[in-house]
């Protein structure tokens, strides 16, 4: 498909509702963060009733894509891996072009988006059951998984097509119908992957696209009585109203919300690779993902030294339109996002706080939604700056003694456990840090940005509610077990 193709890929006509193309009460702008002239294209809405005929064809078509054949699932699924994969270019620059992701990210982005399509292609033929002798002469036992049925995903516009993906592809390779609802700052993203897997032979109803708000088809979803599953990707506030709303039908809820990840820099760190580290993990992607180094906790004797180099290293990032050649950083997502990070700037200045460089919008050659990299030092780990999620190309430099024990306190002071990094040249710190951090995912010498489609992807305490995602463990949350029983004799 052409470029001109993406363009006149459906907007007004843009919900997907049992293999058709529909229209919605009304539509929304869709804006370029990079350049707030643009509008990509002005998206339909749906309404709850809307959402009801998704749940319907949703309900109706599930047991039909349950049955068909595997070897046919399996094709499906991996011929949508690969067109996704074959057009990773023009599909990552128009999600950088809604999402304002530079376009190196957002090409990567969608060829990921094709290796989950891939790995869940390759697990539809991977369902395997078990078998057990009964305690009751003559008795065998089948345990098998199926799928549970009608799934509602709900995804952010962080990465508007990974995210889904990492649900959606697991949701259809075991058996089960999709009712997806994404982040209405990045409609046209979901509207090409729709379209893509419109042409790829599901039968009519088993995969559905709803936009809207979260007031009328969020709410729609979640409350919904006909719904079996919700997974679920945003803010703790949101996710709160998903346990609460599901809980009352015993629909079965997955939550991935938010996080305060800290990387700790050891003393006997390697400093080009703790710089390396700092900057991927805290200002790739403006710093607007779940897994960014908002926190630096950086050992005393080494303190000085971090700070003057990673200060050199952030004031050489190119911030810039997305699509322009050579950026690192693009805008951040909308103008609330913007003021909201400028705010949380501010308060910490009020505080005490310290910017050591960036800190303010800044003008371009496009009027964006643009901010510099910004480093804050002076802070205490307790202050809301450092417990409350940011989104924001911002990260904390907080000086800590030369203890790992200290260190590891720090890591674990929040209410968040997604991610936790350490950069050390010491088996000991690693051991203890792996050990005792209390976090999903840790990281040793990585930036604790960046995960793996074939590993169980989660945290803890307030980041994540229910089974992990991605990888074999997608099954725990996608499916439901049965045991069967069989006089055999």
């Amino acid at each position: 498909m052409t470029n001109s193709a993406i363009d006149n890929l459906p907007t007004t006509n843009a919900l997907y509702i049992n293999g058709e193309w529909r229209t919605g009460t009304h539509t929304v702008p869709n804006i370029n963060p990079s350049d707030i002239t643009e509008t990509i294209g002005d998206y339909a809405q749906a309404d709850a009733a809307l959402v009801e005929e998704a749940i319907a064809a949703a309900r109706r078509a599930q047991p039909e894509w349950e049955r068909t054949p595997m070897e046919r699932k399996q094709a499906i699924l991996q011929s949508i891996g690969d067109e996704l994969i074959a057009r990773c270019d023009e599909l990552g620059r128009l999600l950088s072009r809604e999402e304002g992701k530079p376009f190196a990210e957002g090409r990567g982005e969608i060829y990921r988006s094709g290796q989950f399509f891939h790995y869940f292609a390759a697990e539809v033929l991977r369902q395997m059951g078990d078998l057990a002798d009964s305690v009751r002469p003559g008795v065998k036992i089948e345990v098998t998984r199926e799928a549970v049925g009608v799934v509602a995903i709900i995804s952010p516009w962080n990465f508007p097509t990974a995210t889904a993906v990492w649900k959606i592809a697991p949701a259809l390779a075991f058996g089960n119908s999709v009712i997806w609802k994404p982040a209405n700052l990045t409609p046209a993203s979901a509207v090409a992957l729709t379209e893509i897997i419109h042409r790829h032979g599901l039968p009519a109803g088993t995969f559905n696209l709803v936009l809207g708000s979260g007031s009328q088809v969020g709410d729609a979803l979640i409350n919904s009585a006909d719904i079996d599953a919700v997974s679920f990707t945003g803010s703790v506030p949101t996710g709160r109203k998903v346990a609460a709303a599901t809980a009352p039908n015993f629909v079965r809820c997955q939550l991935e919300m938010g996080s305060k990840n800290a990387l700790v820099i050891a003393n006997d760190a390697d400093l080009q690779i703790a710089i390396d580290a700092s900057i991927a993990g805290s200002f790739s992607g403006a710093g607007q993902k779940c897994t960014a180094s908002s926190r630096l906790l950086v050992m005393d004797s080494i303190y000085d030294e971090y700070v003057d180099l990673l200060t050199a290293r952030i004031e050489q990032l190119k911030v810039g339109h997305a699509l322009e050649e050579g950026v690192f950083m693009g805008p951040v997502v909308d103008d609330k996002q913007l003021a909201s990070n400028l705010d949380w700037i501010n308060k910490a200045k009020q505080q005490g706080g310290e910017i050591a460089t960036g800190g303010q919008r800044l003008d371009m050659p496009h009027d964006g939604y643009y901010m510099a990299p910004t480093l804050l030092l002076g802070t205490e780990n307790n202050w809301d700056i450092n417990q409350e999620e940011v989104f924001a190309p911002l990260a904390s430099v907080i000086r800590i003694s030369d203890d790992i024990e200290e260190a590891i306190a720090l890591t674990n002071d929040t209410r968040f456990g997604l991610t936790g990094g350490i950069i050390t040249q010491s088996l000991r710190n690693s051991a203890l840090f792996k050990e005792q951090v209390q976090a999903g995912c840790v990281m040793v010498n990585l930036a604790t940005a960046g995960t793996d489609y074939h590993v169980p992807f989660g945290g803890r305490k307030q980041s994540s509610f229910g089974p992990r995602e991605q990888g074999q463990y997608a099954k725990e949350f996608y499916t439901i077990v049965k045991t069967a029983y069989q006089r055999a004799y």
